[in-house]
């Protein structure tokens, strides 16, 4: 990530975070002259204990330094999570203790052994993706379910646009923004590990300038390196089908996710995905 990129998304964070917090959950009254939602940067500054100056030049994505314990401070007070907390100290801390290097190593391959494990989740459609998010491999399951990603050109299976541009997938999930939140919010935990990597900050300008509904969601800033949600679908040929999707790391030297959709034990989907699969889709 270039560095005026790398200070702009921290900026875009701490603005997005301070808007969350409603002033009573922290002590403060409501007020009646607030102009924008959320704390005033003083406020914030105050919490953690430092200069209102100091403060809003951090939140102006201006180049300054600072410390791990004035971030834990700053955390604080806008009451990140974990994963939040982790992706305020990668964009905010230059380091590399906190920046892993952008690898070279395009299109990891799969282990026989991750290959095996595609096969017997038969009916738990699953998706392996890279921390770029593209698509390496996936199960027949989720073929039938979301599309034949064989027949999408391998430098355009990236799960994020794929989301944006097939009608499939917009149509598939019954609340699709909720749907793409969580893939927004993997990418995003990526987008502030691998600060180093000039990828991220293109791939999120053309993103932005290309579709408006990205922007909207993306500016929300939600990070999260594993969610877990329940999803529900309307397929094409089989009508509702309920999931819930468990996003597991792969250990290993590729930065590879699993994604897992498990069928609902007390709905029918698996019995409508095993008819899928078999080629009807009649009940």
């Amino acid at each position: 990530m270039k560095p005026e990129a790398r200070l702009e998304a921290l900026s875009e964070f701490l603005k997005a975070q301070r808007s969350k917090i409603h002033p009573h959950t922290v002590g403060l009254p409501p007020g009646t002259r607030r102009r924008t939602p959320g704390l005033r940067r003083e406020e914030v500054a105050a919490l953690a204990g430092v200069s209102t100056t100091w403060y809003t030049w951090l939140e102006q994505g201006r180049d300054i330094k600072v410390s791990p314990s004035v971030l834990d401070a700053i955390a604080g007070a806008l009451q990140l999570n974990t994963d939040e907390r982790k992706y305020l100290y990668d964009l905010a801390l230059e380091s590399s203790m906190h920046t892993k290097p952008a690898d070279t190593g395009d299109n990891p391959a799969i282990s026989p052994s991750l290959s095996r494990i595609l096969q017997e989740l038969r009916y738990c459609p699953t998706i392996i993706s890279d921390r770029r998010c593209h698509i390496v491999g996936w199960n027949a399951a989720a073929a039938h379910v979301f599309l034949d990603f064989k027949m999408v050109p391998e430098q355009e299976r990236n799960m994020i646009k794929l989301l944006f541009t097939k009608k499939e997938l917009r149509s598939l999930a019954v609340n699709w923004e909720h749907f793409v939140r969580g893939f927004l919010a993997i990418f995003r935990a990526y987008y502030g590990q691998y600060v180093a990597d000039p990828w991220y900050s293109d791939f999120v300008q053309d993103m932005t300038q290309n579709y408006p509904d990205f922007r909207d969601l993306w500016n929300e800033s939600a990070v999260s390196t594993a969610p877990e949600v329940l999803i529900e679908f309307r397929h094409a040929k089989v009508g509702k089908m309920l999931f819930d999707l468990t996003s597991l790391q792969v250990q290993g030297h590729a930065d590879l996710r699993c994604s897992v959709y498990t069928p609902v034990q007390s709905s029918k989907t698996e019995a409508k995905l095993a008819r899928l699969m078999e080629g009807t889709s009649r009940g």
